[in-house]
């Protein structure tokens, strides 16, 4: 954990920001800080949102990251925040306890942008890209098992349902045999191993996307469980929310944001039929969530000019009413899981 102090004005202009987060303008007038506020910002990266938010007077932000090399970036801004800044490590599923663990009882908005940061892909050495050489790694604290351990240790049925359902790759099968036939002759241990196999088993076809983009994003979608951490993380912002606070979430892909728009629509009673319950019937509960104007929110052409990452990014946003929260909806959960009884898989 960091606190400090130091040059505010520099941090209000974001200047110690190594990059121009997506979405910022909507991401900020969906969140509405205000003077006195207190914020949580739970993927910090680079710390573009909590600069952001910073900029607006007497406000404080917690923020946390997964990944200790974002954090031990962070310590500039944290210094120049003047006291009013809070680094943690840290992950979705442990949003609670990080804020008690500060004294904090709940917050006025909370911002999660979901998915692997530009930093992590440029660190060929963190093996996320397949674009440059580097160990097949992919795990964002640096804990637990890494890709290579994946690729090399689960079985074939395993590998095909990840890169189905996570990567939603319709050859998902063809390329875990090829994995399982590569691995017999010699461990496939990097980024550019991976990627060139992939290749041999869906040729590159021109204007179309990296034929090992599918799989590489559903190998760190496993090995970090991000779609587990984001359905912990949406439930905990539910509970941390104050009355009329505002939860923002940026997602980059579709499996992110269905389940941010199912956890949405299921706490704000959106596309419910209005009824009366049946006799005997328990009452549903009172909407923990309010919706508000056209949603998703995506960028601007100007925008995804100057970052290309912004092309696919969609912003979801809620205002917490005063009803209770609601339980973990297991369907929800479910989401972010593999099948436990596999009914199709790519070919």
């Amino acid at each position: 954990m960091n606190s400090g102090r130091g040059d505010l004005q520099h941090v209000a202009a974001g200047g110690l920001a190594r990059h121009i987060p997506v979405l910022r303008v909507e991401v900020l007038k969906a969140l509405a800080p205000e003077a006195g506020g207190i914020y949580l910002d739970a993927t910090f990266g680079a710390g573009g949102y909590s600069a952001a938010i910073l900029a607006t007077p007497d406000t404080k932000v917690l923020a946390l990251d997964r990944d200790p090399r974002a954090v031990a970036a962070g310590f500039d801004l944290v210094d120049a925040a003047g006291g009013r800044l809070t680094l943690v490590e840290a992950r979705f599923s442990e949003l609670e306890s990080a804020a008690r663990a500060q004294g904090i009882a709940s917050f006025d908005g909370i911002v999660f942008d979901i998915g692997v940061s530009s930093m992590q892909i440029d660190e060929a050495e963190r093996g996320f890209s397949f674009r440059q050489e580097g160990p097949l790694d992919m795990r964002m604290s640096g804990q637990g098992q890494s890709a290579a351990d994946l690729v090399n240790e689960a079985d074939e049925a395993v590998l095909a349902d990840i890169f189905y359902y996570f990567g939603e790759e319709r050859a998902a099968r063809r390329i875990a045999k090829a994995i399982i036939a590569a691995r017999a002759e010699a461990p496939i241990t990097t980024t550019a191993q991976l990627a060139t196999l992939i290749a041999r088993v869906l040729p590159v076809r021109p204007g179309a996307i990296h034929p090992a983009t599918r799989s590489f994003q559903a190998l760190r979608i496993a090995v970090n469980d991000e779609l587990g951490e984001l359905v912990a993380g949406l439930s905990a912002a539910e509970h941390l929310l104050k009355p009329g606070g505002r939860l923002v979430v940026v997602a980059f892909h579709s499996l992110e944001d269905r389940i941010v728009k199912q956890f949405f629509a299921a706490r704000s009673g959106r596309g419910e039929a209005k009824s009366r319950p049946l006799p005997g019937e328990p009452r549903k509960p009172a909407p923990s969530f309010s919706l508000t104007g056209k949603q998703p929110i995506e960028a601007t052409p100007a925008e995804v000019a100057e970052n290309p990452r912004a092309r696919s990014a969609k912003l979801r946003f809620a205002i917490r009413t005063e009803a209770p929260a609601q339980p973990l909806d297991p369907a929800l959960v479910s989401l972010a899981r593999l099948p436990q009884k596999q009914t199709r898989r790519g070919g």
